[in-house]
């Protein structure tokens, strides 16, 4: 991971950045969305729709969470990469997943738009310039880079991924 400064990121991210030892953004989300398919492959059918704890989140959740928050900060980096000076807003991730109906969804299915959307967001990075990367913008009402984005994508993801393996698997 390169020297991030701290208005490239909210202070609570760190927490996701600092599980990233892939120093190049690109090279981490080829890297691990090939990981990923094979560890959610992984994953008995019988676990995809457990809950480790009344009130938590399903693994199924927990996977559309990590394409909707990738979504999310994909369209984040775009904005700002490209000047846009508009402050932007945060998002309710509870909201998010009590309205998307992950569980009545197939595990292909969601697997699928995993790999769509990692995509897309392997291709917004492959084309960002270095000074793109270091462009900031506002966002949940701090500063933050495109390139702390980037970051924040790979680190979130490896944090719900952790929780995954602790308490579900």
């Amino acid at each position: 991971m390169e020297n991030l400064q701290e208005n490239e990121y909210v202070s609570y991210q760190m927490n996701y950045i600092k599980l990233v030892e892939e120093g190049n953004i690109v090279k981490g989300l080829i890297e691990q969305k090939e990981k990923m398919i094979l560890f959610f492959n992984s994953i008995p059918v019988f676990k995809q729709t457990f809950c480790y704890e009344k009130g938590k989140w399903t693994i199924k959740d927990i996977l559309l969470h990590l394409i909707d928050a990738e979504r999310i900060f994909a369209y984040r980096a775009l904005r700002i990469a490209r000047n846009d000076s508009t402050a932007l807003s945060g998002f309710d991730e509870n909201e998010y997943v009590i309205t998307a109906n992950a569980n009545e969804r197939e595990f292909e299915s969601l697997l699928n738009e995993y790999v769509a959307v990692r995509n897309a967001t392997i291709s917004l990075f492959t084309n960002f310039s270095e000074s793109d990367l270091l462009k900031t913008g506002i966002a949940s009402n701090a500063s933050i880079s495109v390139r702390g984005i980037g970051y924040c994508i790979l680190g979130h993801e490896l944090h719900h991924r952790n929780i995954i393996l602790e308490r579900y698997l």
